[in-house]
């Protein structure tokens, strides 16, 4: 299972990449990758609660994999439907030819090399500030999708059959979140945004911990999804703004790159110490990712975007 959980994340990760590219050069780029990066969400939304209508009516739980691996067989014949010809389409060629032109005039000018721009971005204080932020959220992100209904069932005595749509709940929150409150951002602000996000869902998290109630502590999940939902791409946004022009590409993609990293990471913690003390670490685990958020959004520069 760990060894076949590796080789799925590493498909993952081409996959993710490669469609990021494609959905980048089509017409209305922005709103191609809006909606491909929105059904992250709602798959997280259907899958928990598919598992948990087949786990509840006795159906073993592995033969939900079975439903997975029929949805990449479809996945497979659309890729390639999707991609056939599409070097040969002008809006491709056209961006290819750019790219080209533009490896070529910084060749003459003797810019530096993608390993130097990795070089200088390593060195730049926003790029290593974002990337231990965002470790932290999607580390606390991914860990209370995956650890918060074994805390239910193990803390709380919840039925497995209705704690398991609390999962659904949570993703329901980050796509409500990501889709409708991100908006308001412009008007109040990103950083102020953020700031005023992040301190609600340490409440929302403590009430998830310290209420014993599970009915409530589910609504207090959803709450905490919807709120978590905008800090990404609001921070992307900051990150953007500060991050100088020529290393923008890199420093993103490593900051997400450490992203992913944390995804995986806190949750392990997570697991190795709910073995030896209790599922309730899940929320001291969570609190300590949003003090650390916190802290590097204080820290963060306070400079304009540079305009060279």
């Amino acid at each position: 299972m760990v060894s076949s959980y590796l080789f799925l994340g590493l498909g993952y990760a081409f996959n993710l990449a490669l469609n990021n590219v494609f959905a980048a050069n089509m017409a209305n780029s922005t709103v191609m990758l809006g909606a491909a990066h929105g059904s992250y969400g709602i798959g997280g939304i259907v899958a928990p609660i598919i598992a948990t209508a087949m786990v509840t009516r006795g159906v073993i739980w592995s033969r939900f994999f079975l439903i997975i691996l029929g949805i990449r067989v479809v996945v497979f014949f659309f890729a390639w439907w999707t991609n056939r010809g599409y070097e040969t389409e002008m809006a491709t060629r056209f961006s290819a030819g750019l790219q080209r032109i533009a490896s070529l005039q910084r060749a003459d000018a003797g810019e530096p090399s993608q390993f130097q721009l990795l070089l200088r971005a390593l060195r730049n204080r926003t790029t290593v500030i974002g990337a231990l932020y965002i470790f932290a959220y999607q580390g606390a992100e991914v860990s209370i999708s995956g650890w918060v209904i074994s805390y239910l069932i193990a803390a709380r005595g919840g039925d497995p059959a209705a704690v398991g749509y609390v999962t659904a709940g949570f993703w329901g929150g980050i796509t409500l979140g990501r889709f409708v409150l991100s908006h308001l951002a412009p008007r109040v602000g990103e950083k102020l945004f953020v700031t005023i996000l992040m301190t609600a869902t340490i409440g929302f998290q403590l009430l998830v911990w310290l209420v014993p109630n599970i009915i409530a502590e589910a609504v207090a999940v959803s709450i905490l999804g919807l709120l978590l939902g905008p800090i990404y791409p609001c921070s992307q946004t900051i990150f953007t703004q500060l991050l100088p022009s020529k290393i923008q590409m890199t420093s993103i993609s490593f900051i997400s790159s450490a992203g992913s990293s944390g995804g995986a990471l806190v949750p392990l913690i997570v697991g190795l110490l709910s073995a030896a003390y209790g599922t309730y670490v899940l929320h001291p685990t969570c609190i300590a990712a949003y003090a650390v958020m916190i802290g590097c959004w204080y820290f963060l520069p306070k400079v304009a975007k540079p305009t060279e």
